[in-house]
């Protein structure tokens, strides 16, 4: 263990306590309880299915902007206390143990990708003025950390203050994201680009994102999130 560890012990993000008897930041008990995305998902988003199911309704139902996605962990009651605290009560330390587990549980599928550069989605200024940090940044730094792949925050702006997400059905959030986002170099030289978030839930951010990038050129947008809804 770190000297710093010692000095400044490592807080499990599940149960929110010193994280004892483990390098790696969070309790292994609490590990063990983690709800990860089983060997069944949708072969676009990741989300779970059934075993005899190869894509879950919602991307039956839509077509998506993006090329294919995965998520590492379940959104359930466990992991959104968890993304609660990482996000509204400056949890930042939270972000390396959520990119070991990404890069444990999605590495070689990224890897598989080929991808020339990761983009955390972005956050309005407003909020970052608010928050002080963009967890979606700080998740897509302890990748680019770990698999070695560099990451450009800026390449993607966020233009409005969007309503909060969760708040809204499916076709309201496509609506609050038109025109949200902006790519803010006409030069890009990316082929293949990785955009990184805290959670999946429709797509509909993903979506606004891929279509920026796809119109500047870029040809294939692949996702990674920490957690992933169920779907309907």
């Amino acid at each position: 263990m770190k000297l710093i560890d010692f000095i400044f012990p490592p807080i499990c993000p599940i149960c929110n306590k010193i994280a004892a008897g483990s390098n790696a930041g969070i309790c292994p008990e609490c590990e063990g309880r983690l709800p990860y995305v089983g060997d069944s998902y949708c072969m676009k988003c990741g989300k779970p299915v059934d075993e005899d199911e190869e894509y879950c309704s919602d991307c039956l139902n839509c077509t998506h902007e993006y090329d294919e996605g995965r998520a590492a962990l379940v959104y359930d009651e466990l992991t959104s206390k968890s993304l609660y605290r990482f996000k509204y009560n400056h949890k930042k330390e939270y972000a390396k143990v959520y990119g070991r587990i990404m890069t444990e549980r999605l590495g070689e599928k990224i890897k598989s990708w080929n991808v020339d550069v990761i983009i955390p989605v972005p956050i309005h200024k407003s909020k970052m003025k608010k928050r002080g940090y963009n967890q979606a940044k700080l998740i897509a730094d302890e990748l680019s950390k770990r698999l070695d792949i560099p990451v450009c925050h800026r390449l993607v702006t966020r233009n409005t203050a969007t309503t909060v997400q969760k708040e809204l059905g499916a076709k309201a959030r496509q609506n609050n994201l038109k025109k949200a986002f902006n790519v803010t170099r006409n030069d890009v030289k990316y082929r293949t680009v990785l955009i990184v978030d805290d959670i999946y839930t429709t797509g509909a951010t993903v979506d606004a994102m891929a279509r920026c990038l796809k119109g500047v050129g870029i040809q294939n947008v692949y996702f990674v999130s920490l957690c992933i809804g169920r779907g309907t």
